[in-house]
């Protein structure tokens, strides 16, 4: 649902005769779904069970993408794919928690690596089955595997996953906590992407400032907050982990996206054709993922993840040269390394991140985490958004646009290198924080 959504865009703009911006708020829409529910959910998972929290969130997921399958607008894709966002905030803010809290510290890098190995194992199934799917059967067979592929998984978790000792029993749920929460992500998303409307989007943007300096302050104020900001102010691992993986995935998340429309509507391959190039990136991340887990065990979790993000600056800054006439073995070479940066990044960062609170701040760890990351994506597809709307205005990608949209992306994937140097600026902090 996220690595084939990207390869079947093209389809779904032809269809629906979306422009751009729709299709990318095709994406934006799940991240920006996932954002407002993720630290919720983890939260919601301390005081009622995070394997509970994690079953409804497989059948909501499963609903929402057998739906998609029958939209009959790019509106109700969009609305849609709200809903989905929302069951895989409950998925993604239970699952890490749950690994972590059943392995010791010292197997806790290796059994992340095999879970990111696995998470990684299914995205690169994405584009290759993905391509396959829509250039037989069209885009809405790829909503339509949703079913099997969510009612299998669900039978797994209701049979297998046994219920444990929520840490966080019979303590209230933040309502009010969430709902400036909630305030402050719409603001700050639906100002941003709108910039080029003039006087209103700014006011939103300083609306969505304004509530997260709110939402911090109320939190603090809190018996029971959604958010310990505590573990901001004073725990600096986990604070300077959780924004390195927010500049680093806001920094990365947008080249697939960029690639799914270059390699179809640049470079004129098929559906099929496109997937099977970008499963590279996951490939090498699942591969490599157990691995440099076990080297975050044996060494320092930081340094290894900031290995892992010097690679996709590295990439990333590749990528903003690419053009019309750029060879496929670059291709593959910037592909093969964001992804070997990724393995490096991943499962090291969340075990620093998992690893320096208590276990009953596991859910609100691994729910704040999520939200680092899909906030991440979100922030990326912001900006490519907006840098669409400037440059494309409401205009489809088609041959007549090519040259427009190649601007668009290098422009796009200039500012996007930009942010992951500075995640790797960040990622020092933690170094000197170990070595005081």
């Amino acid at each position: 649902m996220m690595s084939a959504v990207g390869v079947a865009l093209p389809a779904v703009g032809r269809e629906f005769d979306a422009s751009a911006v729709q299709l990318g708020l095709v994406e934006m829409t799940y991240i920006l779904s996932a954002s407002i529910f993720l630290l919720a959910m983890g939260r919601l998972g301390d005081i009622f069970g995070r394997s509970r929290i994690f079953r409804i969130g497989l059948a909501v997921f499963t609903v929402a993408g057998g739906l998609i399958s029958q939209a009959w607008t790019i509106e109700l894709v969009i609305v849609l794919r709200f809903f989905q966002g929302m069951g895989g905030a409950m998925v993604m803010a239970t699952t890490m928690a749950m690994v972590v809290a059943v392995f010791p510290a010292s197997e806790r890098g290796k059994a992340l690596g095999i879970a990111v190995a696995s998470v990684y194992a299914g995205i690169s199934c994405g584009p290759f089955v993905g391509g396959i799917l829509v250039s037989m059967l069209g885009w809405r067979s790829i909503f339509y595997l949703c079913i099997p592929l969510g009612l299998t998984a669900l039978a797994v978790a209701v049979l297998k996953l046994s219920d444990e000792v929520a840490e966080s029993v019979g303590e209230p749920f933040d309502w009010r906590g969430w709902l400036i929460y909630v305030g402050a992500i719409a603001g700050l998303v639906s100002g941003a992407t709108r910039l080029h409307a003039g006087g209103w989007a700014y006011v939103l943007l300083l609306f969505g400032i304004c509530s997260a300096a709110i939402f911090l302050w109320f939190e603090a104020r809190q018996r029971y907050p959604l958010l310990n900001v505590d573990l901001l102010r004073y725990n600096r691992m986990f604070a300077l982990s959780n924004m390195s993986a927010l500049f680093n995935y806001a920094g990365t998340f947008g080249l697939t996206f960029f690639l799914s429309l270059y390699l179809q509507n640049v470079r004129g391959f098929l559906p099929h054709t496109a997937g099977a190039i970008l499963i590279i990136q996951p490939i090498f991340q699942t591969i490599f993922s157990p691995s440099c887990g076990r080297l975050a065990d044996r060494f320092s979790a930081p340094k290894v993840a900031t290995l892992g993000m010097m690679f996709c600056a590295v990439g990333i800054a590749v990528a903003a040269t690419v053009n019309a006439a750029t060879p496929l073995w670059m291709i593959f070479v910037l592909l093969a390394l964001i992804g070997s940066g990724f393995a490096l990044f991943s499962s090291a960062n969340t075990s620093a991140i998992m690893g320096s609170v208590e276990t009953r701040y596991l859910g609100v760890a691994s729910g704040f985490a999520a939200s680092m990351r899909t906030l991440g994506m979100l922030t990326s597809m912001t900006i490519i958004t907006l840098i669409f709307s400037v440059f494309m205005g409401g205009q489809s990608v088609n041959s007549a646009t090519q040259q427009m949209f190649l601007r668009s992306m290098q422009i796009s994937l200039f500012v996007l290198s930009a942010l992951c140097v500075s995640a790797v600026v960040i990622s020092f902090g933690r170094h000197q924080h170990q070595g005081s």
